[in-house]
């Protein structure tokens, strides 16, 4: 069993307009504790208080080498690229290159009869509110595989299917999909959705994804260290990590078709920038958070988010990201002024529970 050593709990990273000691300490205390977690080796988090910034990064990316993760580490955020897709898609309502209830099948290049349950066609917002009826992966195959998830073969058996897997294998497969429900109403998690609405974001605008997101980024954000394409040097900071409980270190995610549903990468900065975009209220924020579909009083989903109220922290918006070698939240609490993104090198059955914990104590004893 692998274990973080105290020997190597690191000082966090300190950026000049930061929060006040006693939240800096609550992280420490949450995050120090994080990282003696079974098969947990590293951890790093930002977040934004009431405008004031805080960067802390924690453990061992390999367990003995002391090599703490820092502000120049890319990770893998995994399905939090999805809330960057969602963002996109905003824009391009707010420009009028689009409409929630527009049909999908007006942005493809072929017929899709298929892409409709009983003359109710998959319209924009089905994609962004995971009820479109399109299954969680494509090719379907790739469903099978993430079955096992901790099976210590699923890494590699995900790279041999996508290894040369491109748009135009995506809108065949795209093809097979069966429609068994009205869309709209039924939840079912779908990255291959996300990736149909990166294809008709890049349709509408005639501009590569990765190019529409990394300006986006930069103009809006000054994110220059977000994207999906890694360079050579680039991809010697890109972060190790581990699968379920392999003590050896897994393969990077695959590229898949546009990448928009699980193959952003990005540092600790950026994602604080990301933060702070994200809690101003301006018109694409309020666009970004409308709920297109509330499931119940407490649940709604917005342009890919997921929307919760509660009596303690009102309403607010969450993600989780996860590949086979990192795991990562992301939480938006306005009422708070209030943004934590949160992430390790490790992805299992537990990683996600033992990231709310931290998470857990950190909003108990900040707010």
């Amino acid at each position: 069993m692998l274990l973080a050593s105290n020997l190597y709990l690191s000082k966090p990273s300190i950026n000049t307009d930061t929060i006040t000691d006693p939240a800096r300490d609550i992280i420490d205390s949450a995050l120090n504790k994080m990282i003696t977690k079974p098969l947990i080796h590293a951890a790093s988090i930002g977040l934004v208080l009431h405008g004031k910034e805080y960067i802390g990064h924690y453990g061992e990316m390999e367990v003995g080498k002391k090599n703490i993760p820092n502000n120049g580490t890319i990770y893998e955020i995994g399905s939090l690229s999805k809330t960057l897709t969602g963002m996109l898609t905003a824009k391009a309502i707010q420009e009028k290159k689009l409409q929630l209830e527009d049909e999908v099948q007006q942005y493809l290049g072929e017929n899709y009869p298929n892409l409709s349950y009983k003359d109710h066609p998959v319209r924009i917002k089905d994609l962004l509110s995971h009820t479109s009826g399109i299954p969680g992966m494509l090719p379907l195959e790739a469903n099978t595989i993430l079955e096992q998830f901790t099976d210590h073969s699923t890494p590699a058996r995900l790279n041999t299917l996508y290894r040369n897997y491109k748009k135009e294998d995506f809108l065949t497969d795209l093809h097979q999909v069966s429609i068994d429900t009205v869309p709209g109403y039924k939840y079912a998690y779908s990255s291959a959705g996300t990736q149909l609405m990166a294809a008709i974001l890049e349709k509408v605008y005639k501009v590569d994804f990765e190019k529409l997101l990394t300006d986006y980024l930069s103009e809006n954000m000054e994110a220059e260290n977000t994207k999906i394409s890694l360079s050579a040097r680039e991809y010697e900071r890109l972060a190790v990590g581990y699968h379920s409980d392999n003590p050896v270190i897994t393969s990077p995610m695959p590229l898949l078709p546009w990448g928009a549903s699980g193959n952003v990468k990005s540092t600790v900065p950026d994602m604080v920038k990301y933060i702070r975009f994200l809690l101003q209220n301006n018109a694409t924020t309020r666009e970004l958070y409308k709920p297109i579909v509330k499931f119940d009083p407490e649940f709604s989903i917005g342009y890919f988010w997921n929307i919760i109220t509660d009596k303690k922290l009102g309403t607010y918006y969450l993600h989780h990201g996860g590949v086979p070698r990192s795991q990562c939240y992301i939480y938006i609490i306005p009422k708070y002024e209030l943004g934590i993104f949160i992430i390790t090198n490790q992805s299992g059955n537990q990683t996600a529970s033992v990231m709310e914990a931290a998470l857990g104590e950190i909003l108990d004893k900040i707010i």
